[in-house]
């Protein structure tokens, strides 16, 4: 084993196989969900040790103007509404960071444990491009374990009404371009 290695993060073997990944990739499989990504996040960062945490997998699509594969710098938790004790997002009397930000990445990600299928203002409002269900938690454990982390996300769907459909039916659509981004990253 690498004394460091990378670690990938993908939620379903379905998004992304590990047989298509480089060997000197350690590969987790989180599971759906902001408590299955930080149960598998934590013990994956106890047995390998990472260097790098690269979280991939699929979105659904905010910004319009965006398609395709995008990377993530910021990443914010959607679904965390305590008002009036703390603004929608911000976890009330918690020292922790509302946000995360990767050192690479141009987007915006909302993070919630629900499947967007409606128009939400608060995600216009906060300016965000694509809505996930696991890298908020990803991005805290890798900030609690001072880890830089990347996150790579495909938009499967529109996050509307017909998203389930949509995401169902372009799951694995991701899989060639993340691969073609990982094998730059590693060069």
């Amino acid at each position: 084993m690498d004394h460091h290695p990378i670690l990938l993060l993908v939620a379903l073997e379905n998004e992304l196989q590990a047989i298509t990944i480089p060997k000197k990739i350690k590969v987790a499989y989180t599971g759906i969900g902001k408590i299955n990504a930080a149960t598998e996040t934590q013990s994956a960062i106890i047995q390998y040790q990472p260097s790098l945490i690269i979280n991939f997998g699929t979105a659904g699509g905010i910004n319009p103007k965006l398609s395709g594969l995008v990377t993530i710098q910021r990443v914010i938790q959607r679904d965390m509404n305590a008002q009036p004790l703390a603004p929608r997002g911000v976890t009330p009397f918690c020292p922790k960071p509302a946000e995360y930000v990767s050192q690479s990445g141009k987007h915006i990600c909302g993070t919630g444990d629900s499947f967007v299928t409606s128009r939400d203002p608060w995600l216009i409002e906060q300016k965000v491009d694509v809505v996930d269900m696991e890298l908020f938690a990803i991005a805290a454990l890798a900030h609690q374990h001072q880890i830089p982390w990347r996150s790579y996300k495909f938009i499967s769907d529109a996050a509307d009404d017909q998203a389930g459909e949509q995401w169902q039916h372009k799951i694995n659509h991701g899989e060639e371009l993340f691969l073609e981004e990982l094998k730059q990253l590693l060069s």
